[in-house]
């Protein structure tokens, strides 16, 4: 059983999270603010059983795998669901060493194949056929905005390469509302993941759990939110639509402990307006 906020789109999964102190927030950017990469799920699963199988064809065993470490592992640095490819390949021992590449190898193969459709997207973007609202997550941007006024401090932190993230987030209108830093994956695996990026912010602000919120519509994000004590917010976005519920999504984030669910942004205001404890009626029960 949930409960939802009336009139709004708005699920709250735990009561006992303290409100109206939000100071801080990190948002994840593909699929929570920005659909530029939407499919990339069809894009990394042929991928993934390709290398994994070679020649034989793939059982559906390998298929179940793959798609359900895929799911498990959004929100991750790519280059780690690359070595968890690696660690998959070698496992079922379908290809001869000698062809098994690196995770770098493998990412290289993933991102060229990704960035056919990102890069036309883009391209619709520059020529002015499309306009961000057409690739971000409904009411994100705006969301965004209202955040920023309200004078909190805002990251975006995601697995996809720093660069590429900076380029998407400028792209879409994103990027000006993240003062406090847009991260991304970097050349060396170690120095970067958004478990440390939330705990250098608690650390360097010497905030505490309930002045930090995280939106994202990855279990990882969320589960590392959690852990650290922040506030959770799920995404549960459909990114083919950019509104609307995603079935998967909803599952997913509930199990990795997320306080709040939604499925875009439409209803930002009521949400901003939960946050910081300002809304007065009460909630009500609905079975999901």
């Amino acid at each position: 059983m949930m409960k939802y906020l009336p009139k709004a789109n708005i699920k709250i999964l735990h009561n006992s999270i303290e409100l109206g102190k939000i100071k801080h927030a990190i948002f994840d950017f593909d699929g929570t603010i920005s659909i530029l990469r939407e499919g990339w799920e069809k894009v990394m699963e042929p991928v993934m059983i390709k290398s994994i199988c070679g020649a034989t064809e793939p059982g559906r065993e390998i298929i179940e795998e793959v798609r359900k470490f895929i799911d498990d592992t959004t929100g991750i640095q790519t280059i780690l669901q690359m070595e968890g490819l690696v660690e998959m390949v070698r496992k079922h021992g379908l290809v001869p060493e000698k062809k098994i590449l690196d995770a770098w190898g493998y990412k290289r193969i993933y991102n060229k194949k990704l960035m056919v459709s990102v890069k036309q997207r883009i391209a619709l973007l520059d020529s002015g056929e499309k306009t961000p609202a057409d690739f971000t997550v409904a009411g994100a941007v705006n969301f965004c905005k209202k955040m920023d006024d309200r004078g909190v401090m805002m990251y975006l932190a995601s697995g996809t390469d720093r660069e590429d993230v900076r380029n998407e987030a400028q792209k879409v209108a994103a990027a000006q509302y993240f003062k406090g830093g847009i991260y991304g994956a970097i050349g060396t695996i170690g120095e970067y993941s958004k478990d440390k990026v939330i705990k250098e912010i608690l650390h360097t602000h010497d905030l505490h759990g309930s002045e930090l919120a995280v939106f994202g519509d990855g279990p990882v994000e969320i589960r590392n939110a959690k852990e650290n004590g922040a506030i959770a917010v799920g995404v549960a976005s459909d990114e083919v639509t950019g509104s609307g519920w995603k079935e998967k999504k909803i599952k997913r984030l509930t199990r990795a402990g997320c306080d709040i669910l939604i499925p875009d942004f439409s209803h930002g205001e009521e949400l901003l307006q939960f946050l910081f404890n300002e809304i007065q009626t009460g909630m009500v029960e609905q079975s999901v």
